[in-house]
């Protein structure tokens, strides 16, 4: 039995080093670009420690937000104002900044995201990730952060959206400056001030 352990506690070192030493060389080699994508085991190490990291007894928590029409749409509006920018409207990561930080962010449609338990889902969420770009989002204590809650609802839809929901959420995504700026130029124009919307239409140029 105390050859086993030993064994075991031997292998496990190693691997500890082995997997350090790996990932100095793939750092070495590589850099710190954020454009390089991770290796399997990089990734795999990754979700295990993340996994490790939250609590037990916050894994098992159950989503006290019952489901509800009305909670899909308040947590549809808040993914599309605060989460899309990286995430996509559609979850799929494939945005400027989601597919160029390290690591990219992920497909929340695929097993990976799909397969985690409703309390790891709001711990991520309200304590964001360390060494990542995913931020806390959480600013009250997690027992009152019933916004969390409902997002992690949301996150379990994304592989059902629909082409009208995705419509829905791209009319409440932030403007850009450019584009507020032709909101201007546009509601100037239909009030009949011509000049001013031409010049509001054109200053940003010079």
């Amino acid at each position: 039995m105390r050859k086993t352990l030993l064994s075991l506690l031997i292998l496990a070192v190693l691997l500890v080093f082995g997997g350090g030493g790996w990932l100095g060389y793939q750092v070495f080699t590589t850099g710190f670009s954020a454009k390089t994508e991770p290796h399997a085991l990089e990734a795999m190490l990754a979700r295990q420690i993340r996994h490790l990291a939250i609590p037990i007894e916050k894994r098992n928590l159950p989503n006290p937000v019952p489901m509800s029409p009305a909670v899909l749409k308040e947590s549809l509006a808040h993914f599309a104002d605060h989460c899309s920018i990286c995430h996509a409207n559609d979850g799929s990561g494939q945005t400027p900044i989601g597919k160029n930080v390290f690591p990219k962010a992920p497909d929340l449609r695929l097993q990976d995201t799909q397969s985690l338990s409703d309390g790891e889902l709001f711990f991520t969420i309200h304590n964001g990730i360390r060494f990542t770009a995913m931020p806390a989002f959480g600013e009250e204590e997690p027992d009152k952060d019933l916004g969390s809650w409902k997002l992690v609802h949301f996150i379990r839809h994304l592989p059902q959206l629909t082409q009208d929901e995705l419509d829905e959420m791209k009319a409440l995504n932030p403007k850009t400056k450019h584009e507020l700026e032709k909101e201007v130029s546009s509601d100037k124009f239909l009030q009949g001030n011509d000049a001013a919307a031409a010049q509001a239409g054109t200053g940003h140029h010079h």
